[in-house]
């Protein structure tokens, strides 16, 4: 049974074993909740006008915990729980993580260890935000970017504590991304999420449906938002979205559509920094294009560094385009699982938000995606549904397990892992792997 006061008590407790740090090295996860959690620890600091230094890593494998030991002082957050290797570190240190734990080693603030689900339930983010209880805005980021929506439980806690705050705010509207910021011709053009056939990439075909129900581009010189348009205009471009993607796509697509968005009041408005779902888009780009270091810039407000990042966001959206274009064609049915070989194809930094975009909540069967990280090694990344989930589907732990039994390592949510194995041991690993769904 979940126990909330058991952890917001561990999350004090944390607190304050972080204030007792000299100078803290903050080592965190390169993809959006990694950013945005490594970047809320880093802005308490900074309030407290201490010293600290930060690090972002791919993962936290037995190499890497060699580097640490020695470090007489060491904050995780979003990792730590699932490495046995950090039992070997000796010195003062402090788990904020939201992955299900394999060891019970160091001060770990986790929902997991109080019954709460850190894959749907709680980002690292999160986790971080209820540990130093600033910059809420981060910590929904966070859980935006970690796909933890609709937000909820601990997150929804977050969320209202936010809105009281008056640094976000909540509606119902169109999720498209850049609804605030893009012409609507690009709006359509360069949507990945959801991907919308004969729209996405497709130039005559935006501009056909835009003007097949009369709504203008432009108001005068300027070149019309989702944002400017009338709440007619909206509900006929909602209509008219929805009726296709259900057409030319699934009714769940559809759904996908509108939902519950959040502002970021405190933010530049009009920017992708004002909205979650953007902003966690923008943060991705900078991590999975080796610029960790600038997306922790962006989430501080670092001069220069937003203006920056925007020539990564265009890269990041165009590589997942294209890889959302080969995961739909090249996708296989393997039984019990979907297959998406995209080795030399699509780069193992964003492989797994490729899996997740091309996988819709209505199918029966997990996702998993293969591409290459190193020599000699593949990164997999497998993606669930709710509805596994419920029927007792548990990713993290079946990747675990499967990759141990072929000298890999691997682990994560019960609805979302990852993994490394050695390239010469897939065959043996779809084996392990498909004998444990």
């Amino acid at each position: 049974m979940a126990n909330q006061q058991a952890f917001l008590d561990r999350c004090l407790e944390a607190k304050e074993a972080a204030s007792r740090m000299r100078a803290p090295l903050i080592i965190h996860h390169y993809d959006c909740d990694g950013l945005s959690s490594g970047a809320l620890a880093a802005s308490w600091f900074e309030e407290q006008d201490r010293k600290y230094s930060m690090r972002a890593v791919r993962k936290l494998d037995e190499a890497l915990i060699k580097e640490l030991v020695g470090e007489p002082e060491i904050i995780f957050v979003d990792l730590g729980s699932g490495s046995p290797f950090i039992e070997e570190l000796k010195g003062n240190v402090i788990v904020i993580d939201h992955h299900q734990p394999q060891h019970k080693s160091h001060l770990q603030a986790n929902p997991h260890l109080f019954g709460f689900d850190g894959g749907s339930e709680l980002s690292a983010a999160g986790c971080a935000y209820f540990v130093f209880r600033t910059s809420v805005d981060l910590g929904i980021v966070g859980a935006v970017g970690d796909i933890q929506y609709p937000l909820r439980s601990l997150n929804r806690i977050m969320l209202e504590e936010g809105i009281s705050q008056g640094k976000v705010s909540s509606s119902t509207d169109l999720r498209l991304f850049g609804r605030n910021s893009r012409p609507l011709k690009q709006l359509l053009l360069y949507a990945d999420e959801p991907y919308l056939p004969g729209l996405t990439g497709q130039e005559d075909g935006c501009d056909g449906f835009l003007s097949g129900f009369g709504i203008p581009q432009k108001t005068g010189d300027k070149w019309r938002t989702y944002s400017d348009l009338s709440l007619e205009e909206k509900k006929q471009l909602v209509s008219a979205l929805a009726q296709h993607l259900s057409s030319r796509s699934s009714p769940e697509a559809s759904s996908r559509l509108v939902g519950e968005v959040y502002t970021l009041l405190s933010r530049p408005q009009g920017t992708e920094l004002s909205d979650a779902s953007e902003f966690s888009t923008l943060l991705n780009a900078c991590g999975r294009n080796n610029r960790a270091e600038l997306g922790v810039a962006v989430c501080l407000s670092r001069a220069g560094a937003y203006e920056e990042s925007q020539l990564l966001l265009a890269e990041h959206r165009k590589n997942l385009r294209a890889g959302i274009s080969f995961a739909v064609k090249n996708t296989q049915d393997f039984g019990k699982f979907l297959l998406l070989d995209a080795r030399g194809i699509i780069s193992d930094s964003i492989i797994g938000v490729v899996a997740g975009m091309v996988h819709p909540g209505s199918r029966l069967k997990p996702i998993l995606a293969l591409s290459l990280e190193e020599e000699g090694k593949i990164k997999l990344s497998t993606r669930g549904t709710r509805q596994l989930v419920e029927a007792g589907l548990n990713l993290g732990k079946i990747l675990s397990e499967a990759c141990a039994a072929v000298g890999g390592v691997g682990g994560g949510h019960n609805i979302a892992a990852g993994a490394t194995i050695p390239e010469n041991r897939l065959d043996d690993f779809l084996l392990e792997f498909a004998s444990r769904l």
